[in-house]
């Protein structure tokens, strides 16, 4: 492979580990409170989470361009400050990744979750344990391989991430492209052997991340 398509792959990883990591901090806490708990706005939050699971990626990308772009709602204000803005950056190619993941991760995670038998954690909190202690006591060392199939597959939902990636980050040699942008990039210039190359690798990761979101998965059932 090319130099540049060496930069993209590894700069997918960074973004993919990155937005990984990211969905992991908000993702798991958000499965908790959609699990067991009852509040106002409740339908609200899960609508707006899963939403990137049905609308197209542009779509998404369009709505984090009017929201971070350099005229949005918030990088606008960010960009008068500072004069940064995190558009056409590798953060937008990890906040479009991490956007575009999460509800994968919440749904897995939730279902994980839900399946925990609420007598042990009702048990725990008869011993005297706080609900926190019994979350990171009881509930998620139990729902442990569904949160892990979870993480998993956000994961591989952010290395293929393209198109809310594309209209946010733009696609940049050695700065924002990344594997999928890349191969785009190939197949739109005529170079099919490094196309070829790109999608032999993004496949074959794929399969590993999959055959490893199954065998969690199966553990968690």
């Amino acid at each position: 492979m090319s130099p540049d398509s060496i930069s993209a792959l590894r700069l997918s990883l960074q973004v993919a580990v990155a937005a990984t990591a990211l969905n992991a901090l908000v993702g798991i806490p958000i499965a908790y409170a959609l699990a067991r708990r009852r509040f106002w706005g409740r339908s609200l939050v899960d609508l707006l989470v899963t939403l990137p699971l049905i609308l197209p990626p542009t779509v998404v990308g369009y709505y984090l361009i009017v929201l971070l772009g350099r005229r949005g709602l918030l990088g606008a204000p960010l960009y008068n400050a500072t004069g940064w803005t995190v558009a056409f950056t590798w953060y937008a190619a990890v906040i479009a990744a991490t956007v575009m993941a999460l509800p994968l991760l919440v749904r897995t995670v939730r279902a994980a979750i839900e399946s925990v038998d609420r007598d042990l954690e009702r048990a725990a909190y008869t011993l005297g344990r706080s609900e926190l202690r019994t979350v990171l006591e009881v509930t998620l060392p139990l729902a442990r391989n569904g949160i892990l199939a979870g993480v998993v597959l956000a994961f591989a939902r952010a290395l293929g991430e393209f198109g809310a990636t594309l209209m946010l980050a733009g696609n940049i040699p050695g700065r924002t492209q990344t594997v999928p942008l890349s191969i785009y990039t190939a197949v739109q210039t005529g170079e099919s052997a490094e196309a070829l190359g790109l999608v032999a690798v993004l496949t074959a990761l794929s399969c590993l991340v999959l055959i490893a979101a199954n065998r969690l998965g199966a553990r968690a059932a």
